[in-house]
């Protein structure tokens, strides 16, 4: 199968052109194929969230576990009611301020609308509301929620922008949209609302802290591996190349631990600010400008990965952030690409 590819950049979306290419995009989704659109935080492989065949499709491109739930998108609230219960007025506060944006929210399930292979045969689901104009755009047109997991190989580096996602699954699904790249580069923060206080069941990059800027005292913290996980990146070993993976923590303070076995080619992965630790003869990828700009690096640690994985380098070392409200996200993220292999550098 050839994967049709769509351009619609933002500044495109008001074209006449463009209008043709959402109706396409439209009756493809309503056929039961599965496409790649942009989000905010990353490509997601999108496909009609009530269609168990078509989600079948998503599961069977990404070669993803059955039971790790898909995050399922839509472009109004009032789509809610439709397979969700009546929401508490706490929930519906804080989505009015963070959507559209990079938090899900996990409710309970009511009816039977969406596929049950979409939640996973669970009686909750997460649900976002994407802020990318493009991907909201797509969801307006459809008018039916897409379930939309990351658009990769399942256990490989999300993609963040639209030649990511031809690299894993060209051939494997029905199309892609080549558009504007993700500008936050890490999956969306999941709420779990099923439970008083909340929980973050994933962390990203709303926080615990920003959630409670807008209602105290209404959420707990989990991050653990459920046996049976209720949102995505809960129990799977995720975002990893193909090379074994170490964080460096704390980062980079000298290079003793780079062990140059002659028999090895060995990759760093970290801020521009601590090149000059790095020995000649190793391969450095630029994460961020310095030690502190943990945004920049958000966004850029897939495409790095990638990168590296391409690369012909035997061991890649990553640089480890300090441990803060604002790097939690970042690290969940590093942690569950290494396997928690970690290392410790003793300060010079």
């Amino acid at each position: 199968m050839k994967t049709k590819i769509w351009d619609i950049r933002t500044d495109q979306l008001k074209d006449e052109v463009t209008a043709s290419k959402l109706d396409e995009i439209k009756t493809a989704l309503e056929y039961g194929e599965v496409i790649g659109i942009p989000t905010e935080t990353v490509y997601g492989l999108a496909g009609d969230a009530r269609n168990p065949e078509a989600i079948q499709k998503i599961f069977s491109a990404k070669n993803r576990p059955g039971d790790n739930p898909l995050i399922v998108h839509v472009h109004s609230m009032d789509q809610l009611a439709d397979f969700t219960e009546p929401l508490d007025p706490k929930v519906e506060t804080l989505m009015k301020h963070f959507w559209p944006g990079p938090i899900s929210f996990i409710l309970p399930l009511k009816g039977s609308v969406l596929a049950g292979n979409t939640v996973a045969e669970l009686d909750s689901v997460a649900v976002r509301m994407p802020s990318h104009p493009v991907g909201h755009a797509i969801l307006e047109k459809v008018g039916f929620p897409l379930a939309a997991p990351s658009a990769n190989l399942s256990g490989k580096p999300s993609p963040t922008d639209f030649s990511h996602v031809i690299d894993d699954l060209n051939g494997k699904v029905y199309g892609v949209v080549a558009s504007d790249p993700a500008t936050y580069g890490l999956e969306s923060t999941v709420l779990d609302c099923t439970q008083f206080p909340y929980r973050i069941a994933r962390p990203g990059s709303i926080t615990k802290g920003g959630l409670e800027s807008v209602l105290k005292e209404v959420v707990s913290k989990h991050h653990g591996d459920d046996e049976r996980p209720i949102a995505p990146g809960m129990k799977y070993k995720h975002y990893a190349p193909h090379q074994p993976l170490v964080v460096v923590e704390g980062g980079f303070k000298n290079n003793t631990h780079l062990r140059l076995e002659e028999d090895q080619k060995v990759g760093v992965i970290a801020p521009e600010s601590v090149r000059n630790l790095i020995p000649d003869g190793i391969y450095f990828i630029s994460l961020c400008s310095g030690e502190n700009d943990y945004r920049e690096a958000g966004r850029n640690l897939y495409a790095a990965l990638r990168k590296m994985d391409k690369s012909d380098v035997d061991k890649i070392y990553i640089h480890g952030f300090p441990k803060k409200e604002e790097t939690e996200a970042l690290m969940n993220r590093i942690h569950k690409a290494t396997g928690n292999e970690i290392i410790k550098e003793e300060s010079e």
